[in-house]
């Protein structure tokens, strides 16, 4: 298996780029400013914004699948933009063609959706995201657009780190307990993801966590498993602040999870004290 992994030295990427070197899979993988250290994948820059920079890359590699694993936050130019440009380089070269989505896309309006919920985003971030879905399976019907959640790994993202600095100093920030989530585990995303690579299933799927969380009960749970004092975390309500954005968003991935092997565990089970 030729696989290319657009964002390869991002949180998700590292860890979709170890899955798959540890596979033997022939890896590609790009970056924006500085490539990743795992040894056995080949490394390209690129600019997802730059006109043309994709198709170069795709014919130097000519994989069978891209990943794109991409984040580019609320830039439109990389989010959006940069996904269009992903999906016409992906059809052009015959590629199968996984994107990664966002539960951001949903305002939370309803709270619980499953893989057949429109999006209605109330962020840029969420209208970038919605947008790139829109153009991937308009340009790209064949390919898998799997929306997830809050990635959480073994110290390296961001919302552990953040639990990390506010156990050293409550008053840093705040963790609401109205802001609730899926958390999802980079190794169960990734390993999900290289399934779909490898499948001809298309359109959406939900890969998120089992279990739905809020981003306080989140960080006891991160500091109990790291050894921290979970009693210095401090509490606050979202809605209680100017803070744009969906509240209480739970993928339903039931339906997904039918299908894959992988099995996609909750934050009770993956940061369980061992």
């Amino acid at each position: 298996m030729k696989v290319l992994i657009i964002g390869g030295s991002g949180f998700l990427g590292t860890e979709l780029v170890r899955q798959a070197t540890a596979a033997g899979w022939e890896t590609a993988a790009t970056y924006h400013s500085r490539p990743g250290s795992i040894p056995g994948a080949a490394w390209y820059p690129l600019d997802v914004r730059a006109p043309g920079h994709i198709d170069e890359v795709l014919t130097t590699v000519a994989p069978r699948a891209v990943i794109n694993a991409t984040s580019g936050q609320s830039d439109w130019a990389v989010t959006a933009d940069g996904s269009v440009r992903v999906a016409m380089a992906a059809t052009r070269h015959g590629c199968r063609l996984v994107h990664v989505s966002s539960d951001a896309v949903f305002s939370g309006s309803r709270i619980r959706y499953d893989e057949s919920c429109l999006p209605d985003p109330v962020t840029p971030y969420g209208a970038a995201k919605a947008a790139a879905e829109t153009a991937v399976r308009l340009l790209a019907p064949a390919a898998a657009v799997a929306r997830t959640s809050l990635i959480i790994g073994n110290g390296g993202s961001a919302h552990e780190r953040m639990v990390h600095t506010l156990a050293a100093n409550p008053h840093d920030g705040v963790l609401f307990t109205d802001d609730i989530r899926c958390p999802v585990h980079v190794e169960d995303l990734a390993s999900a993801l290289r399934e779909l690579a490898l499948s001809d299933r298309p359109g959406i799927c939900h890969l998120a966590g089992a279990d739905a969380l809020s981003r306080h009960e989140l960080g006891v749970l991160i500091a109990r498993r790291d050894g921290l004092d979970a009693t210095r975390l401090p509490a606050g309500r979202r809605a209680d602040t100017r803070i744009p954005g969906a509240l209480d968003i739970r993928l339903d991935s039931s339906a997904t999870q039918r299908h894959i092997r992988t099995r996609l565990r909750g934050a009770r089970e993956f940061l369980q004290v061992r």
